[in-house]
């Protein structure tokens, strides 16, 4: 019998896309499909249809001008690292979900990769009298990678969240939220990839844009 070898670089890029998930964590993406995943239909950012994964990569796009959405992880996670690398295109507004629920009431982190947008800054999403503390690190742009794949790790514990961000293994936010302000004092929730809504009063998306996802990871923290 004859065997079929497969092209080097057919080896090659599975084993590039494990290599870059950190030691301890888990991968929540088989690489393949959105498997584990779903869209949520109460989010008021829409319920676009536009998720799909080619070669690793999660792509987000808007399937109509206007209707964004969320991806939700369909378990819930409590204390946790997620850590994964994003390559948007400019004029593409989106966040990284933390303890969400369905309608996407979470704590955010952003990824507002437009003009006066921030990266890894913390924002209340849906959440009433988040504080206002150091939620934003304004030097972020000069950690950023222009163009390439940029690793956003996050981390939330506590039934008080403390949540940290970095941008490249580069600390960006250290907070910790006055109290718990999650819809109905949650202490979990679902892990979330968003795609922000857009029209003319609010033109956070880039006609035609995505929003890049690989290597998206999970790590449980003991409590």
């Amino acid at each position: 019998m004859k065997l079929r070898l497969l092209p080097i670089a057919a080896l090659a890029v599975p084993a590039l896309l494990a290599a870059a998930v950190p030691a301890g964590f888990t991968p929540l993406f088989g690489g393949k499909d959105l498997s584990g995943w779903h869209i949520s239909q109460t989010s008021h950012h829409g319920n676009s249809t536009g998720w799909s994964v080619k070669d690793g990569v999660v792509l987000a796009t808007q399937d109509r001008p206007g209707n964004g959405g969320i991806l939700l992880t369909d378990r819930k996670y409590r204390d946790f690292e997620v850590s994964l690398e994003i390559n948007p295109d400019f004029g593409c507004d989106g966040g990284r979900f933390l303890r969400s629920n369905e309608a996407g009431d979470a704590y955010q982190v952003m990824i507002d990769y437009l003009e006066g947008g921030s990266i890894g800054g913390i924002y209340g999403e849906g959440l009433q009298g988040v504080d206002k503390g150091e939620r934003v690190n304004k030097d972020w742009a000069k950690h950023w990678k222009k163009g390439e794949w940029n690793t956003l790790r996050a981390r939330i514990e506590g039934d008080v969240p403390h949540i940290r961000v970095w941008l490249n293994e580069t600390p960006l936010v250290d907070w910790t939220d006055t109290a718990n302000h999650a819809k109905d004092g949650a202490t979990e929730g679902m892990i979330a990839l968003q795609m922000h809504f857009s029209n003319e009063k609010t033109p956070r998306w880039k006609d035609g844009g995505f929003h890049r996802f690989r290597n998206v990871a999970v790590k449980e923290l003991p409590r």
